[in-house]
This record gives structure tokens, sequence and C-alpha cells, in this order.
């Protein structure tokens, strides 16, 4: 039995190359084997299988015999599927240790003595650029979020609001603990209530009907200083979401803060 494409391509989301996914098939296909076998089945070239199948055993999909010629062992997959989590953890754990000793050291200090000389020389309207990938868009919101002094306003949709409640509920709980304004304008919909009663716990809120001639934006202005505004619809691929962010005052308090005082007055509260 062979496995098929799709099955290896999944393989290669948890980390195995080309070859890895080729040769850990065959082993568990054979359950013991040896380089030499699995370089026939495979058509991986006999030079780099035994390089293979060491990667394999220190991934925890696989184990080696000690004999003659040398054999594998397969390890059943849901096993080589907790080996390999449990790796991938002690790594991921590794970095972030690496990543807190740099925070403590000198050298932060230094990078950010040298960030600050080289931003006094900028205009801060000259601080803007395109974000793109869902992830990184939500970061630059939650950081936004989290280093606003005094006011936040975020108008967005109703898919928007609720990937705010999801991914920025305890950053604007923060917020609103240490005396920042929050406030939350939507489209009232049958299925996003919860999201408004949920966010209403930390921001003001306030809703309009998504038949509404309200313009279907999203943006988060902060302390009037800075703005992020989405460049694409909801619908999007996470991929291709794209965000504009700018520390420019004019665009946030002349140009989206007024639409967004427009559309707040002609909100509704959310009760």
């Amino acid at each position: 039995m062979v496995a098929s494409q799709e099955t290896l391509d999944a393989l290669e989301d948890v980390g195995l190359n080309m070859y890895e996914r080729k040769v850990y098939a065959a082993l568990i296909s054979r359950g013991v084997s040896t380089a030499g076998e699995l370089s026939e089945m495979t058509g991986v070239p006999r030079s780099r299988s035994y390089d293979v199948l060491e990667s394999l055993a220190e991934k925890g999909f696989a184990i080696l015999k000690p004999s003659k010629p040398m054999q594998y062992v397969a390890v059943p997959p849901e096993e080589a599927l907790e080996n390999t989590k449990e790796l991938h953890k002690k790594d991921l754990q590794e970095k972030i240790d690496r990543i807190e000793r740099f925070k403590n050291s000198n050298a932060v200090d230094e990078l950010q003595n040298l960030y600050d000389e080289g931003v006094s020389l900028v205009d801060p309207a000259e601080m803007s650029g395109a974000i793109k990938g869902k992830y990184n868009v939500h970061k630059r919101m939650g950081n936004m979020i989290k280093n606003a002094d005094s006011e936040i306003k975020i108008m967005t949709s109703a898919n928007g609001l609720k990937e705010l409640r999801e991914n920025h509920m305890d950053i604007i709980k923060q917020a609103s603990e240490l005396g920042v304004k929050v406030r939350i304008v939507a489209p009232k919909n049958e299925s996003n209530r919860e999201h408004f009663d949920e966010l209403s716990k930390f921001a003001d809120v306030r809703t309009h009907r998504e038949d509404e001639h309200v313009p279907n934006g999203r943006f988060v202005i902060s302390d009037d200083s800075s703005v992020s505004f989405s460049l694409t619809h909801d619908e999007i691929h996470p991929t291709q979401d794209t965000m504009f962010w700018s520390n420019s005052g004019h665009a946030a308090s002349e140009t989206l803060g007024p639409l967004f005082e427009m559309v707040w007055k002609n909100g509704e509260p959310h009760n």
C-alpha cells in the first residue's frame, strides 16, 4: 500500500521535508527496513537515505535497530506526531528563553537608543507602511491598543467585531483598566450580539444597521496620532489581508477621526 499524495502533503505541515515524507511513508508500510531497501522503494538517493533516516529518528518518526546491515523501525503515526509535537514545544521554549535573555540585556538598550535617535530625525507622518497577513495585521492593532495613552477609536465590520473580541479582548481590558477610553462602533446583526455584550464590559460600544448608508470600513485610531485601516474586504484570504498603518496625526485626527465621530454620533448605544 502506497501513501496518497494528500497524506504526503499533510506530513509537510508537521515538519517533514520531501525525502523524509517519502521515506517515512515507505518505512511504515514495511515496519522494519534498511536504508538501501527504502532508497529503492522511494527513489531517494542511497547517499541521502542515511541522513534522512537519521533526521527521522531525531524527530521521533523512526528508531535505529542495531544490526548488520543497519535497520530502522517505524514509529506508529500517532506516537510519532506526539514525539514531534514535544520536540517543537522544547525548541519553541528554548527560543523564547533566548529572546527573554536578550530583552534583559544591554544590547536592547543600545538598539532602542539607536532607534530613538533615528526616529527623532524623521517626520512622524513618514513612519508608515503596508502590513500584510492577518496575523501581522492583528499584531499591529494589538500594539496600537497596548501603547495608547488616552483613547482608542475602532470602527469595524461585523466580522471584524468578532475578530476584535477573539484577538484583542484582553488588551482592551488592560487598556480600560489603565484609564484609556476605548470606543467601538460596528454594524448590528443577529449573529454578533454576544461580541457586543463582551466588548461592552470594557469599552463604549455603539451599533449601526448594516443596510444604512455607512462606510463599511475597518480602522483603528490611537490617541489621534496614529492610524491603521484595512485595504481589503472581510472575505479575503488571511494571507492577503492588508492594512495600511501611519503615524500621521493629520490622517488620524482630521481624516478618519471625523468619519468615526460621524458614525459614532449616528449610532445607537448597545444594550
